[in-house]
């Protein structure tokens, strides 16, 4: 049975896909998050270590460390540049560019019937929550952007493993935030609920709103995400 290592952000990007496993396994491994489970006859070995390259590059190596797998898939939620993109389209990406680091990284294609968008990821370390960087993104050639994927791939690359990419959209081209993503992750990387409290306790009638509409938008896109990843095979 094949091996196929799912990394994401944060764990809740892979509950659309846990609900359709079998054989679900809690892993004691030394990351945030890491499941194994069994679908479509692959073993799924899911794990989330926290937003950004550095977070998501930890990921693969230590989950190597624990057991190889044959294939590497980033995954979770990207933000849509292309204005055509809706809330929860599926992004199948044959082409992830690390932005500031101007690297680039093909990946493979999963097959698949059910319909998705294609075009080229951009990969940033930060979080992308103005509507104009989105435009500036779009224009350098970006069909979405995310903050894990290109970490994921060059991680796949130097251990010899095909790569995919599958994102679902979280965030329309024109949709911005209030609160600033960026400052309220704390000194690891990760997301600092102490941090959003404070930025909410100051702007409540602003950010109470938004972080009760994102929290919708994460449920539905995770759920596309993962209705689509289960009828996802990954061959190479």
């Amino acid at each position: 049975m094949k091996s196929i290592l799912l990394v994401a952000a944060e764990r809740r990007e892979l509950a659309g896909i846990l609900r359709h496993c079998r054989g679900r396994r809690r892993l004691d491994w030394p990351v945030d998050f890491a499941w194994s489970a069994e679908l479509n006859g692959q073993r799924l070995v899911m794990v989330a270590n926290g937003p950004g390259p550095a977070l998501a590059g930890e990921a693969v190596r230590r989950a190597f460390a624990q057991a190889r797998a044959e294939a590497v898939v980033s995954t979770g939620w990207c933000g849509a540049l292309d204005p055509s993109f809706e809330l929860g389209d599926i992004l199948v990406s044959s082409r992830v560019e690390a932005l500031d680091q101007q690297v680039r990284y093909n990946a493979l294609i999963p097959r698949t019937e059910r319909a998705y968008r294609s075009g080229c990821l951009i990969s940033l370390d930060r979080v992308v929550h103005r509507v104009e960087e989105k435009a500036a993104l779009r224009a350098a050639g970006g069909a979405a952007v995310d903050m894990e994927a290109a970490a994921v791939a060059c991680e796949a690359r130097r251990l010899g493993a095909p790569f995919f990419c599958v994102r679902v959209v979280m965030d329309r081209a024109g949709e911005g935030f209030a609160l600033d993503l960026n400052w309220v992750r704390g000194p690891d990387g990760r997301f600092s609920r102490a941090r959003v409290l404070g930025a909410v306790l100051v702007r409540p009638r602003l950010l109470m709103p938004e972080l009760m509409r994102l929290e919708r938008q994460c449920r539905l896109t995770a759920r596309a995400l993962g209705d689509f990843l289960a009828d996802c095979r990954f061959e190479f």
